[in-house]
């Protein structure tokens, strides 16, 4: 990837830096970048006035850094004539995921969970309608799950899936459930957005997800997010077995167990659990402080 990155520059950067006026080039960036981190630290979408007086700008020379990222898809003008946050950061952010070691950061909390459930342990980001399996752990029994990194499977009807999607922010989880193709792949798959609605509901208010059979009759899983600094749901870690070993009776204490490493790993991320927002706090009561 960096490779092809790198090649897809007609000049060098050394060259195309020379060639910038290299003062206002700066200058407009940190601006940018600076306009992104004061909406990112509202909670609602803000005025051109409010950015201006928050940032102590002009309104001309504060208006051209948003047109510029509003232009790249960074923020969104509501129709109030406000700005937040815009989704291209997130695929941005899933990309970032997928790039830092987040693998052998999370590897130790992996095995450790692998064996206290004894069961099959996943990670797993999303890719827009679905998560891809970054990495597995599996127990020491005859009788293991038969899925494979680097694969994918849809959102709606895996517990990491709907645990990652259930904490996302409003617009985010409407974006995603909007381009959703249900299919019933079982009597128990959720194959309707209201349907799947309130299922994020139920996991905002108990802090994990269960899928019953909903993608494979006879498997049971649990699973729950992780969260960075900036309390996004970035990945999620999952159990996964035979519903004959993970019955509906276990499903609370093997949460407990997810839920813990969950928040450890989460805090291994820079993850502060007194910083309390509405998008997390379900989660994090779950976790305590």
């Amino acid at each position: 990837m960096a490779a092809s990155l790198t090649t897809s520059f007609a000049t060098p950067l050394s060259e195309a830096v020379a060639k910038a006026d290299g003062p206002y080039q700066l200058h407009s960036l940190d601006r940018a970048v600076s306009v992104l981190e004061v909406l990112g630290e509202s909670d609602t979408p803000l005025s051109l006035a409010e950015i201006c007086q928050r940032m102590d700008l002009h309104k001309s020379t504060a208006h051209r850094s948003l047109m510029v990222l509003e232009r790249s898809a960074l923020i969104e003008r509501t129709l109030e004539n406000r700005f937040r946050l815009g989704l291209k950061l997130y695929e941005l952010g899933n990309r970032a995921v997928e790039q830092i070691d987040l693998r052998a950061r999370v590897h130790p909390f992996f095995r450790r969970l692998a064996a206290q459930v004894g069961e099959t342990v996943h990670l797993s980001v999303l890719q827009k309608t679905s998560v891809v399996y970054l990495d597995k752990v599996e127990p020491n029994r005859r009788v293991c799950m038969s899925s494979k990194t680097g694969t994918s499977n849809p959102v709606y009807c895996t517990s990491m899936g709907k645990a990652m999607l259930a904490f996302q922010p409003e617009e985010v989880i409407e974006q995603i459930v909007a381009k959703i193709r249900f299919v019933r792949h079982t009597p128990k798959t959720l194959t309707t957005r209201d349907a799947l609605l309130k299922a994020l509901e139920r996991i905002r208010r108990r802090g994990y997800a269960i899928d019953d059979e909903e993608i494979e009759l006879g498997v049971r899983c649990v699973g729950a997010p992780i969260f960075n600094e900036n309390h996004r749901a970035i990945a999620a870690v999952s159990v996964s077995g035979p519903a004959s070993r993970i019955t509906v009776q276990s499903v609370p204490g093997i949460a407990e167990h997810v839920l813990r490493c969950c928040r450890d790993i989460s805090a291994s991320l820079g993850l502060s659990t007194k910083k309390k927002t509405h998008l997390v706090s379900p989660f994090l009561r779950h976790y305590g402080n």
